[in-house]
């Protein structure tokens, strides 16, 4: 099976501009992936892109195979994953067009498989610092580099979906003080952590949620508008992010279950 290093979640609409990528089907013990997997290489980086929701877009966030996802990707050896993901922004300087590398997460979602360690072995892991930070000052660096307006600290809180927030839910998340709102960082971000893998979140703001600013109700339909017409600054960002990625890790996300086992067991049920 092909190997990478770095795993996006993507469309066909990244990895169809690049040249030389072939698809990969990948079995594992939580069922299938969202969909194959497009394996090649960018700048010299082996790279492997997932449509996460599916090339078609099929697969609704609520019902998104998480564990499958990112169990996937790390078969094939990935230990990076840049997660650009559509959200609303929570705060009225936070606009449509706008990038928002997130520090944090706050988890609303009700009914998804949100760990590998069902036990034993019993598994407690940290969720203090979920994104890398290694991944994230360079995601910041890179961005502003290219002329985008990033935001280098954000809190994301994910719903269930696939619904949109009512009024009364946006204007509560906003008064919290957190920044955006998606469906889909998490289970990844700590599915991720849980495999060791660094997890950067890149989240597209696609319109203002409802009740921030005075604005007609966000809609489907405005939120793949917005995410189309910045594809290709989302695509640049991440192509050049893939080639600042240092080889060797820095950072403490590499050895996030030590400590974290109440047993000697080594891996996760499948």
């Amino acid at each position: 099976m092909a190997g990478a290093e770095i795993g996006i979640f993507g469309g066909s609409g990244f990895y169809s501009l690049v040249p030389g990528f072939t698809e990969v089907e990948v079995d594992t013990p939580f069922g299938p992936p969202s969909d194959t997997l497009a394996v090649g290489e960018i700048e010299g980086r082996s790279v492997a892109f997932m449509a996460r929701h599916n090339r078609a877009h099929t697969i609704p966030p609520h019902k998104i195979n998480y564990r499958a996802n990112l169990w996937a990707f790390k078969s094939l050896g990935i230990t990076r994953v840049l997660a650009p993901c559509a959200a609303g922004s929570l705060k009225p300087w936070i606009h449509p067009g706008n990038f928002v590398v997130c520090d944090q997460f706050i988890d609303r979602t009700r009914a998804r498989r949100d760990t590998f360690f069902d036990g034993p072995p019993v598994t407690h892991v940290s969720a203090a610092d979920p994104y890398c930070p290694e991944l994230r000052k360079l995601a910041v660096v890179t961005g502003a580099a290219a002329g985008l307006t990033m935001h280098p600290a954000g809190t994301m809180v994910v719903i269930e979906g696939p619904r949109f927030s009512s009024r009364a839910e946006s204007e509560f998340h906003s008064s919290q003080g957190w920044d955006a709102v998606s469906m889909t960082q998490y289970p990844e971000v700590a599915l991720a952590r849980e495999l060791e893998m660094c997890f950067c979140g890149i989240a597209l703001i696609t319109d203002y949620d409802s009740g921030i600013e005075e604005v007609a109700p966000v809609s489907a339909a405005e939120v793949v508008r917005v995410f189309g017409e910045s594809n290709e600054k989302l695509r640049t960002l991440l192509v050049s992010l893939v080639e600042k990625i240092p080889v060797t890790r820095e950072c403490s996300c590499g050895s996030a279950l030590t400590g974290a086992r109440l047993s000697n067991e080594a891996e996760p049920e499948g």
